[in-house]
């Protein structure tokens, strides 16, 4: 097995990897804001706050929104990127995603536009999630097929990476925000880190231009074996890979009710706690999986994809009822500790291996389509987890399930769904790059390409 793919530089990987890792950081960085801004703030700024509850769970379901609006991008997008390239979605997406979150921050208000305000922001958030919806897939896709076919693990974990570090740097600038008064947060303060995304546009599109398309793909053009609709290949031989991608894709249900809905959860007036530490605990926690995702992608490169991500996929869930039980216990240490250990380290396990196991499963052909479409329908599920999970707090409860123990176990219903998709699948990690996807029985790249 060669340690680079062929016709690529030895550190043409790296400058693939860490193009991703700021291209992801600088786009999760936008699209993160609002979840956060979507906890403390909107429901104030765009809804009736005279009904607090009820304005609580609009604001949450907007989040959720992006979601909805994310499977229907991956269609468009995931055909481009197989289509045309990886690069040219990458660059897109990041203006797209720049340019709409600065505009949710130059937004009027409920109080001044009445029923206008709260339309427009849910249109701004559609296209967030439009632009999120082929990010990740094209950037996971360069990097996987730059890599070496031993690290591939290793080096497309670096997707991942800068998801967690946009998620860090979404936090720590809503940490000074959040402490404004009352007053200076609700008509100005929220709207800086919105703002910012003009520099994050800019940066990102300087660098994400730079990066060259993957030779997987440049090799296809070369041999005019792409494939006229991509969609049409993607549905002839791999949908059985789809459909397992949306299962195991719910594992991110995690993430949205670890950053958004406990988030509101602890600082509601029920519980109290302190939004700036409460804060802190989601940065610490993405501090910590900084460092746990690079470490798992590691050992899913010497031990296989499966082990690596069940870890996560099982432990998860476990680690959620920790965490919202020490959120119940008011103990600040505690929920630090448990916190870190949830997102950071356990979840981390399932979050870093993710783009290899998944991108494994298909073809050059329709690899970004597959992952597109595959991620987004579950990332779906998993943003409108939060509009349920503050469903099932409500005296009424959701599908029989009540309280913080039942957001607990209706996350664990979907993790397991996820453990199960990933159970059931083949080991990828030592198929060799320009094999993914392909059985025995499998014709080859000129015969794919027809369509």
């Amino acid at each position: 097995m060669s340690d680079h793919p062929p016709g690529t530089q030895q550190g043409t990987p790296r400058k693939a990897a860490v193009a991703a890792w700021i291209g992801s950081a600088l786009e999760y960085y936008d699209f993160f804001i609002y979840g956060s801004a979507a906890a403390l703030i909107f429901s104030d700024v765009f809804f009736d706050a005279s009904d607090p509850a009820t304005a609580t769970l609009q604001s949450l379901a907007t989040f959720g929104v992006a979601y909805a609006a994310r499977p229907v991008g991956a269609f468009v997008l995931g055909h481009i990127g197989d289509r045309f390239g990886r690069k040219k979605i990458m660059v897109f997406t990041l203006i797209l995603m720049g340019v709409s979150t600065f505009l949710i921050g130059c937004l009027p208000s409920r109080d001044q536009i009445g029923g206008l305000a709260p339309a427009l922001l849910v249109l701004l958030r559609v296209l967030q999630g439009l632009s999120a919806a082929g990010e990740q897939a094209s950037a996971n896709s360069m990097t996987l097929e730059h890599a070496p076919a031993d690290r591939r693990g290793y080096y497309s974990s670096f997707t991942l990476n800068g998801t967690q570090f946009g998620q860090i740097l979404a936090t720590l600038v809503f940490i000074p925000v959040a402490a404004l008064p009352e007053e200076q947060l609700l008509s100005w303060g929220w709207r800086i880190p919105f703002w910012l995304s003009v520099v994050v546009a800019v940066a990102g599109y300087v660098i994400r231009r730079r990066v060259e398309e993957t030779p997987a793909f440049a090799q296809s053009v070369a041999a005019g074996t792409v494939a006229r609709m991509p969609l049409a290949l993607l549905f002839r031989d791999h949908w059985t890979s789809v459909l397992r991608v949306v299962c195991a894709a719910l594992i991110a249900t995690v993430s949205t009710i670890f950053t958004v809905w406990a988030l509101s959860y602890a600082t509601s007036d029920e519980i109290g706690l302190d939004r700036a530490t409460m804060l802190w605990v989601s940065s610490a926690a993405n501090a910590v999986a900084l460092i746990a995702i690079p470490l798992w992608a590691k050992l899913s490169d010497r031990i296989g994809r499966k082990p690596v991500f069940l870890v996560g996929a099982i432990g998860s869930p476990i680690m959620i009822f920790a965490y919202l039980a020490a959120i119940n216990s008011g103990s600040y240490p505690v929920i630090f500790l448990v916190g870190m250990a949830t997102l950071g380290v356990v979840y981390s396990a399932s979050n870093g291996i993710w783009p290899a196991l998944y991108g494994e499963m298909f073809t050059t052909g329709d690899r970004l389509s597959g992952m597109a479409i595959g991620t987004q329908i579950g990332f779906a599920v998993a943003g409108f987890a939060v509009a349920s999970a503050a469903g099932i707090v409500t005296p009424e409860g959701w599908l029989g399930l009540q309280g913080w123990v039942g957001v607990g176990i209706f996350t664990a219903i979907l993790c397991a769904i996820s453990a199960v998709a990933v159970a059931t699948t083949r080991e990828t990690y030592r198929i060799p790059t320009e094999d993914l996807g392909r059985t025995p029985a499998s014709p080859s790249p000129a015969t794919t390409s027809a369509a």
